[in-house]
């Protein structure tokens, strides 16, 4: 099977930046997030809050490349960089101390991508 067209015009312009950083910064996180992000959209990551709750740690960045969905508790302070994040899961994360942000603004204040847990 070819390669899938993405007619999202932002989300074609984060896969290309985020190639980018990982040539620029010799970082292989954002070229994994990259490729998880070019493949088809029935493949890519559709993570609840309970999972996020289960495998990060106080305080952690976490990284899901895909949507982040409100399902289940979530009570430790996160950041969590997402592609998109429903309203649901946006207030419980911000209602337990953390905050979500997006992958952009992820890469840029860390291009190295040290420090980041992927769930999904």
């Amino acid at each position: 099977m070819g390669t899938t067209v993405k007619t999202n015009p932002s989300l074609a312009r984060l896969i290309d930046e985020l190639k980018a950083l990982s040539r620029q910064n010799a970082a292989p996180i954002w070229r994994d997030v990259a490729e998880r992000l070019a493949g088809r959209k029935r493949n890519r990551a559709e993570v609840n809050l309970s999972r996020v709750s289960r495998t990060a740690k106080d305080g952690e960045t976490v990284l899901v490349p895909g949507v982040l969905l409100g399902s289940g508790a979530l009570a430790k302070p996160l950041t969590i960089a997402t592609w998109r994040a429903s309203e649901g899961a946006r207030a419980k994360v911000e209602k337990a101390g953390g905050s979500v942000i997006g992958l952009r603004e992820l890469a840029a204040s860390n291009p190295k991508g040290s420090g980041v847990r992927i769930v999904g």
